[in-house]
Order: C-alpha cells, then structure tokens, then sequence
C-alpha cells in the first residue's frame, strides 16, 4: 500500500529560523564536565578544554544555538566564580542533585566553546539565589564596550571586544526548582530583572519563564501591559510516557511518538494566550527551550520512574527516539512563525544526547543523524505536506508524515514493523535513510546498528518512489538547491582563540 505526499509550495508556515536546531548543557551529571569539557591538561585531544572531537561533531552537525548553565542549575549559578583565575569550589543544585562545581568551565570558557562550534550563546540567568544587580553586571561582563570596571575586567581575562550575547534568560523553571513560585509573583519579579538588565543593554532579547496551562494564563495575564519586555515566552515538554528505554511495548512505542506530535497542540494554547493578552500589538516568540526524550530509568518522577540516588541522568537513544525527534522537528517547522527557538535536552551524556563519550570515545547517537538530515531544511520555507493513503497507525493516523522545504524534504516512518513505499513530488530524487534492524537499536563505542544508508529514488513521469524501512527516516533533495543561513557567533568574535583554532 503506497502513500502518496502533495507539497503545496503557496502554503508556507514560516520561515525555518536556525536557533529551532538549538542545543542545552548544564552541569547535571556528565555533560559540561566530561563531555564537553576536559581542561587543557587532559589527556583526551582538546581545544581550549574541550574534547576535540566533540567539538567537531558539533560543527558539523550542526549545532546554531546553545542555551547554559541551565536549567535547574542555573538559579544557583553566580558567573563572577566562574572568571579569572582565582576560581572557588561551589555546591550547586540540579535537578534535585547536589552537584560540586569547580567553575574550570565560565562565562569566558562557555563562549569560547560556542565561538568553535559556530554556535549562537543563550545565557540563563539567575533568579532564585541572585538578584537584578548580579544579573545586570553579568550582560554588561559580555556586552558592554564602555571602559568600565567590569569591561575591564573582561580584558584582562582575554577578551578584547564585546561578546555581543543576544539572548538571555530571566530564570529558569521558577514555579520549582528557580525559587518556587507562584505565577503572579514570578511575573513581578521578571518586569523588575528585564527592566534593569534592558538598561545595560536595551539589544538584548529577554526569555520569561512559563510552565503549564494554569501557570501561563496567570503569569501572561499580569505581564499583559509589560510585553514589551518579553522577547521569548520560556515552555518546556518532555516525553515520557514511552516507558523504559529499550524494554518497550508496542503500545509504548506509539505513546512516545504520539506525545512528540501533541506538543503542537501545547504551542498553540501557549500562543493563543500571547496574542489574546497582546491584542496585535506585540508578537512574543515561543521558546521551547528544553526539550526530549525523558526515559523511566533516568528519573524518578512521573509513568514508570525508577532511577535511583546515583542517576547520572544517561539513558538509551535508540533508532525510536531518532523518530520521536524528526517527529519533533515536523511539529516546529509547522510552528515556525509561532516558535521562535527550541533547545534539545542535552547536548552530550545527558538525557536525549546526540553524542555519548566514554572516557576517550564518543560516538554519535541515532538522534545526531537525525539533526544532521534535517540540517537542510534551515533558512527554508516550511511547506504544508498532505498525505494521502498508505498504512495507518493505530490511532487512526497515517503511518508516514513529512515536512518541506524548497530544497529537501524529509520522511518518517512511523509504523512499528511494516516497510512502506512513498511515492513524493519530482524532483526531490536523492537522500540518505537512517534505520536499523529494531526499534530499540542504539550505537555504542564498539557497534553502530543504526546507520545511514544512501536512500535510492525511482523516478516515474511526476513522481519518485522510495522504500521506507519501519521506524525510520528519510531525505530527499531537490538538487542544485540549497538554503543559506548565517551563523551568529562566529571564532572570529573570540581574542583568545589562534587562527588553528578557528
């Protein structure tokens, strides 16, 4: 039974913005320290403290965005330990971890390693310990070129020149591990933090904090006449009801990629409160900025949770969790002129990451190919897909969906265990598939199941048939066609950084 794809070119959703490939690392068990950061003595090939091949990875995969320190971590987050060379030992909090922070990895460290990665920094301040001032001082470390005190002190750390960072967060998670708030109290707070922080820098774009349905429609309601300080509107979704990493049912299987897909209807509700409480007068992006792939065995709260004290929060990526990710990103290109930036829950080691190291091997997850496809679509017009026949998925839903642009499209096969035949518009006529032999395939340091596999088209008057492995994900190009965009931060902002580096 062959399904067929119309890609209706007059009917955009938006324009594919790269900060909706964006990436998170926070000090939660081996991301920022090990993964991504060895210090210069290591014995692991690094540049600047971080694992060379990592860095490269992410170059190449790409990685447009990167939010730090956290998450959790970053309401007890104070930057000034984190520059110079006289650095203390802190005890910070994560994710209800008590985590030792040896502040090796600052402010000056973390740009340099987005510099490297061509990655744009997003910065997440601190509300729940700190107060306006210390945040206030922070922009102006990174941004100011006046001769001050802090400007000065920036130079003599090595960097000459304003870092420029744009986007900023006022906390992170408030209504829990950010101070426990409630909304009303929170969006007080935020019109106190964004209107100081605006007076050092009046260019920065500033990201409000949201939570759920209730939390949403209170805290923008008390922020409605204050919108001109809100750039971002912050919501987080994790999928979690797919059960165990590998060791999961048929029905879980599809609970995980039919709560990928319901994180729409979140988007929309969230707008929906935005532009009520705007009246037109203001567009607020979306920031989705954590967000994944949660397993049972990596938390103990919610369906199934069964970590334990010593959860370093790793978990399984499998050939499965590479769907529920193209499933993602069809949702946000959907989104595109609502969402203004997403941020995958986390970068190396942690929760649903494209790269795991181990000591001095990495290797890359099925979830990396997946951002690597898709890295085609970026600068791009999101075209509406329609589907028509072929199998259908237990809920009554077409087993293939797919997202467009002018220069690529890409398919997923949802169905479980049934190889399906596609039948799309010419002339996209070549691509790559990535499946493997099951479901719950991962890669590891000695074995790679998953894999990517040139994707042959059978061309036919209008038309071009490809064959769709169950549980996999597919790229046709247009050829000669390519989307262009820019990347924000480039090595050349960073003194320190040699031409080799760079």
């Amino acid at each position: 039974m062959t399904a067929r794809l119309r890609v209706l070119q007059d009917e955009i959703h938006g324009r594919i913005s790269p900060r909706l490939y964006g990436h998170f690392a926070e000090h939660l068990g081996r991301c920022c320290y090990d993964g991504l950061f060895v210090g210069k003595n290591s014995s692991i090939p690094n540049i600047e403290g971080f694992r060379k091949d990592v860095v490269e990875a992410l170059r190449d995969m790409p990685t447009p965005m990167l939010r730090w320190p956290g998450g959790c971590y970053a309401d007890h987050y104070h930057w000034k330990d984190g520059i110079g060379a006289d650095r203390p030992i802190r005890l910070g909090m994560s994710c209800g971890l008590q985590v030792l922070d040896t502040n090796e990895l600052g402010t000056d460290e973390f740009l340099t390693l987005c510099a490297l990665i061509g990655a744009e920094p997003y910065l997440a301040g601190n509300m729940g310990s700190s107060s306006p001032e210390e945040l206030c001082h922070w922009i102006e470390y990174c941004n100011t070129a006046l001769p001050t005190a802090l400007a000065q002190q920036r130079r003599a750390n090595g960097q000459d020149e304003p870092y420029g960072v744009k986007l900023w967060g006022i906390g992170n998670e408030n209504w829990g591990c950010g101070g426990n708030y409630d909304a009303e109290s929170y969006a007080l707070e935020y019109r106190r933090y964004s209107l100081m922080a605006q007076h050092v820098d009046p260019t920065i774009e500033m990201v409000c904090c949201g939570h759920d349905t209730d939390w949403n429609r209170r805290c923008i309601d008390k922020l409605r006449n204050h919108l001109g300080f809100v750039d971002h509107y912050s919501i987080h979704r994790y999928w979690i009801n797919g059960g165990h990493g590998t060791d999961f049912s048929e029905d879980e299987y599809y609970a995980l990629l039919d709560e990928a897909d319901k994180t729409e209807d979140f988007i929309i509700e969230t707008r929906q409160f935005l532009d009520e409480a705007s009246g037109g007068r203001r567009h607020v992006g979306i920031a989705l900025d954590e967000w994944g792939v949660w397993h049972s065995e990596a938390r103990n709260w919610g369906p199934g949770g069964s970590a334990t004290e010593s959860n370093d929060y790793t978990q399984p990526c499998t050939m499965r969790d590479a769907v529920a990710t193209a499933i993602g990103f069809e949702v946000f290109h959907r989104q595109s002129s609502s969402l203004s930036m997403a941020n995958l829950a986390q970068i190396v080691n942690v929760l649903h990451a494209p790269i795991m190291t181990d000591g001095e091997a990495m290797w890359l997850t099925p979830t990396y190919h997946v951002l690597s496809l898709n890295q085609g679509h970026i600068g791009g017009d999101a075209y509406r897909v329609e589907v028509e026949g072929g199998p259908m998925l237990p809920n009554g839903t077409p087993a293939i969906s797919a997202t467009a642009t002018m220069a690529m499209i890409t398919l997923v096969n949802r169905h479980m265990t049934e190889t399906i035949e596609v039948e799309i518009p010419a002339p996209y006529c070549m691509g790559q598939v990535l499946a493997a032999d099951r479901p719950n395939a991962q890669n590891s340091v000695t074995e790679k199941p998953v894999r990517l596999e040139t994707l042959p088209g059978t061309v036919d008057g209008d038309v071009v048939r490809v064959v769709l492995p169950p549980c996999s994900v597919g790229t046709q190009h247009r050829p000669f066609c390519r989307h262009t965009w820019k990347r924000r931060f480039p090595s050349s902002k960073i003194s320190r950084l040699d031409k080799n580096a760079r």
